[in-house]
């Protein structure tokens, strides 16, 4: 059976454990070379540790693959600029990139500061970007590529303390979307997928009451190798007609996810007054209302 990533090149961010360690893993035994990014940093960003890159290359080259370890930071411009030439460095081309580096600052809205907003702004959204555009250069001169961005249904749903993560995590789904309309004359591709999984950073969730320890006892069910799979297969030429998607990823189950669209309209042919909009607009619109839901309230069944 023919390997479906035979060749190509594929840089994984924060791809030291978790998530982005069985992207790697995969992506090396469908054929691709790995650049295998992680600062390995703690999962608030702090500190520093070489060690989960290297192990993870040491693993994929005695699964006799091929992988380079790189150390840099998605969070500033330069740096993130040279994961993408550790790839054409080391392999003489690219083809995909997985932008599933990321951060936790978790904290209710009023006392978040803004040092920790701006971190996880940084990490997830800003690194995704610097990410993406420097490769999206070469994608644009070979005329060819693909992007899998992570994003999480704490920004299209919904979660407590999230503020910061869930406004990165929605941004990636408009700079995937922009990426896939700008490139696709180019045949790039850019999607995203939200995981449902156990990781460093889903260990940082409070579990304080019985609910919210019986939650996260779900959650550790799902380990994150089930996501590796579809990432792969986006990363894939099997893949060429998948752009400008949202994937969410649970156990076994893969959804396709919903994209802003109007649901309701209503119009007066005098135009509007603020009296009118209490007294007709809202009153119509108000059964179209979305809830306050959190992910866990949509996700409701067990994962199966």
């Amino acid at each position: 059976m023919t390997k479906s990533l035979q060749d190509k090149v594929i840089v994984v961010t924060g791809a030291g454990r978790g998530i982005g360690r069985e992207i790697a893993l995969l992506c090396a035994a469908e054929g691709a070379k790995v650049v295998v990014n992680d600062p390995g940093v703690a999962s608030d960003g702090s500190g520093a540790s070489a060690a989960p890159a290297e192990e993870v290359v040491e693993e994929i080259k005695k699964r006799g693959g091929t992988a380079v370890a790189n150390f840099e930071s998605v969070a500033e411009a330069i740096p993130a600029s040279r994961i993408v030439k550790a790839a054409t460095d080391h392999f003489g081309r690219l083809d995909g990139v997985v932008n599933n580096a990321g951060i936790l600052r978790d904290m209710i809205f009023h006392k978040m500061s803004v040092e920790a907003f701006e971190a996880v702004i940084k990490v997830h959204l800003m690194g995704s970007f610097y990410v993406s555009h420097a490769a999206a250069r070469l994608f644009r001169e070979q005329e060819s590529g693909a992007f899998v961005h992570f994003t999480s249904t704490s920004g299209l749903v919904g979660n407590f303390g999230q503020a910061n993560y869930a406004a990165a995590k929605l941004g990636i789904v408009g700079l995937s979307k922009s990426i896939a309309l700008d490139m696709q004359r180019f045949n790039v591709r850019s999607n995203c997928v939200s995981p449902f999984a156990w990781s460093r950073m889903i260990g940082t969730i409070p579990t304080e009451t019985e609910a919210e320890k019986a939650r996260v006892a779900k959650i550790q069910q799902m380990g994150p190798e089930k996501i590796a799979p579809v990432v792969s297969y986006l990363l894939s030429d099997a893949a060429k007609d998948v752009t400008g998607q949202i994937f969410a990823v649970r156990m076994n189950e893969i959804f396709l996810m919903g994209q802003s669209r109007p649901l309701r309209s209503v119009q007066r042919s005098e135009g509007w007054t603020p009296q009118t909009v209490a007294e007709h607009a809202m009153p119509a619109l108000k059964a179209s209302f979305y809830k306050l839901d959190r992910s866990a309230d949509v996700f409701s069944w067990d994962p199966i």
